[in-house]
C-alpha cells in the first residue's frame, strides 16, 4: 500500500492506492472513509479489496484539514449538491480509469459520510455503488436517478438512519436500479467499522459486528463480481 498526491480541481490531496498481487488488468473501487478519516481500519477495507481482486484507492477527503473539510462534507451530503467532495471523487476515479492496471470498470464503497457520498456519486459514471449506513438527508429521490446498480447495508438501531434501508430500496426500484439492500438487526451504526472506541462500545453492545461485516461484504463482492466484471 502506497500513499499518493491525487491532483483534484481543487488542489492536491492525499489517497491510499493498493494493487492486486498477480497480473491484470482488474476492476477498480474508491474506498470512502467515515468521519473519522484516513484510519487504520480505512487501510484494513483498502487491503481487503485489493486482497480480493481489486485496483483500491482511498482519497483523505479531509486533506484539507478536518475542521474546514467536515462542515462542508456534510452540507454537501445532506443537501445533495456536488460540491468539492464529489470533485475528489471523481479524481480518484478518473486515477483508476487511467490506469493500465484498470479494467475500467470501477465501484465505490463508503462508510458513514463516505456511505452517503457513495449514493451521491452512484449516477457519475461508476459501475456499482457499496454504502455501509450513508449519512445524508435520506431524500434519495432527489439525486439517485441514474444512479449505478447499489449494494447497501443498513442497521436496524442507526438513530441516524431510521427506517432508510427500505426508503432507499423503493427509490432505486422506481427508478429501476439493480440492488441489494439490507438492514442488518441487532447491530447499529458503525458495524462494520474497528475503531480506537471499540472496548468501549463493546461493553455498551455496541460497536462492530463480525458476523453483519462478514455478511455484508460477501453480498458486496457477489455484487462486484456481476457488475464489474
Amino acid at each position: 500500500m502506497s500513499t499518493i498526491e491525487l491532483t483534484t480541481p481543487d488542489g492536491t490531496i492525499d489517497a491510499l492506492l493498493e494493487r492486486p498481487a498477480g497480473p491484470g488488468p482488474r476492476p477498480g473501487v474508491v474506498v470512502l472513509h467515515d468521519g473519522l478519516g484516513m484510519t487504520v481500519d480505512t487501510q484494513r477495507t483498502v487491503r481487503r479489496l485489493s486482497n480480493n481482486g481489486y485496483l483500491t484507492i482511498a482519497p483523505n477527503l479531509f486533506a484539507r484539514g478536518r475542521v474546514r473539510c467536515v462542515p462542508t462534507l456534510l452540507r454537501e451530503v445532506m443537501t445533495g449538491v456536488a460540491g468539492v467532495g464529489t470533485r475528489d471523487i471523481l479524481a480518484a476515479r478518473a486515477l483508476l480509469a487511467a490506469d493500465p492496471d484498470c479494467t475500467g470498470k470501477i465501484a465505490v464503497v463508503g462508510f458513514c459520510l463516505g456511505g452517503g457520498f457513495a449514493l451521491l456519486v452512484s449516477p457519475k459514471g461508476f459501475d456499482a455503488a457499496a454504502p455501509f449506513y450513508p449519512s445524508g438527508s435520506g431524500k434519495y429521490a432527489d439525486f439517485l436517478r441514474g444512479a449505478c446498480p447499489v449494494v447497501a447495508s443498513y442497521a436496524r438501531n442507526d438513530p441516524m438512519n431510521p427506517g432508510r434501508g427500505p426508503k432507499l430500496e423503493k427509490v432505486l426500484t422506481d427508478y429501476g436500479v439493480e440492488h441489494d439492500v439490507k438492514t442488518y438487526p441487532g447491530v447499529t451504526h458503525s458495524f462494520a467499522n474497528e475503531t480506537p472506541a471499540e472496548p468501549l462500545l463493546k461493553v455498551t453492545g455496541l460497536g462492530y459486528n463480525h458476523e453483519a461485516t462478514e455478511d455484508a461484504w460477501r453480498r458486496i463482492f457477489a455484487f462486484f463480481d456481476k457488475h464489474l466484471a
